[in-house]
């Protein structure tokens, strides 16, 4: 990539991050959109000295939106929210703030607008979160036909928000759950020994394709190399899927620690959920139970990220890398390993 001007919404985060080590050194100069540009200074040692620079905005200011894409060749936006707190709702941010990008962007003449949405965007969902998803897709590409749609699944890496979370929660309880197993267990004449056999798992609840961070960043990258994929939406997804209780027993796995599973049906994770979301930083949201009610995993027509040349990465060869810290303190001992 040329030595163009990049800017990038919501540059700070997870994907972000990411995404700016790879266009510094691409020789781009970037400018990281930001609600907190204190808080993004590490930015900018990803770069040379002047190269990265972070940039106070919010993009439900249609007004600072149009500063921080001024003379901008490429547009990213990556600002999304798992739950809805004050003013920074669903509607605002995923909607009328991608709106804002999309427009500024086409004001200011960018060449290129990349939207990161979610593999669960449906205007049809039950969910808040993938309505507003799909309906922000929809406001970008009204102002910026040529837009690039990128939808990932779960998106794992050092710094998750999923992985860590239930690793975290390991530590500290007893019992994780399992989302999304059948309210009645199934009870069958078991064929290896006289006696009934219980299933309360089912299929395993709610099934994932996890995507490494690295490979979204390597997507976007790609996209933006690629003028045909002007106007084309892609979904980013793992090399494999699984279930809610396989992404439990991984995790599990690579953390060394036994847990037992807990059948969780929907219903009874709503009635949580109630609870559970009126905390300032809520873990779980009656929102987002009914995302989970629906698998998070690529269409078989979509476009991937093979068609991107990006190879997907499994989760296997990367949780290793930041999950150790999660292990057991005697598993840390080299006379115990």
């Amino acid at each position: 990539m040329a030595r163009h001007l990049v800017t990038v919404f919501g540059g700070s985060g997870f994907i972000g991050r990411h995404l700016i080590r790879r266009l510094a050194a691409s020789g781009a100069i970037v400018r990281a959109a930001v609600r907190d540009p204190e808080a993004a200074l590490f930015l900018k040692t990803m770069g040379e000295v002047g190269q990265i620079v972070p940039f106070g905005c919010d993009i439900t200011d249609p007004a600072l939106t149009a500063l921080a894409v001024e003379d901008a060749d490429t547009v990213v936006n990556l600002v999304g929210i798992l739950a809805p707190w004050g003013r920074r709702t669903f509607q605002a941010l995923h909607v009328d703030g991608a709106a804002n990008v999309a427009a500024a962007a086409r004001a200011a003449g960018a060449g290129r607008l990349i939207q990161v949405s979610a593999l669960g965007a449906d205007a049809a969902s039950a969910s808040d979160y993938a309505r507003t998803k799909a309906a922000g897709e929809e406001a970008v590409l009204a102002a910026f036909p040529d837009a690039t749609i990128m939808r990932p699944s779960v998106v794992f890496g050092p710094e998750d928000k999923f992985f860590n979370l239930f690793a975290g929660l390991a530590s500290l309880t007893p019992a994780m759950p399992v989302f999304g197993c059948p309210s009645v267990p199934k009870v069958a004449l078991s064929d290896e020994a006289p006696g009934f056999r219980i299933d309360l798992y089912g299929a395993g609840g709610t099934r994932f394709q996890p995507v490494y961070v690295g490979d979204v960043a390597d997507a976007i990258m790609a996209a933006l190399d690629n003028p045909e994929t002007r106007g084309k939406t892609y979904a980013l997804g793992g090399p494999k899927v699984y279930s809610f209780k396989d992404i439990m027993e991984l995790m599990l796995s690579q953390t060394g620690r036994r847990r037992f599973l807990v059948p969780l049906p929907f219903a009874v994770a709503r009635l949580y959920a109630w609870f559970l979301e009126k905390w300032p930083q809520p873990v779980l949201t009656r929102d987002q139970v009914k995302l989970l009610e629906s698998d998070n995993v690529v269409g078989a027509d979509a476009l991937t990220l093979e068609d991107l040349g990006v190879e997907a990465t499994t989760v296997e060869s990367i949780l290793p890398s930041y999950l150790r810290r999660f292990r057991p303190p005697r598993m840390h001992n080299p006379r115990t390993a």
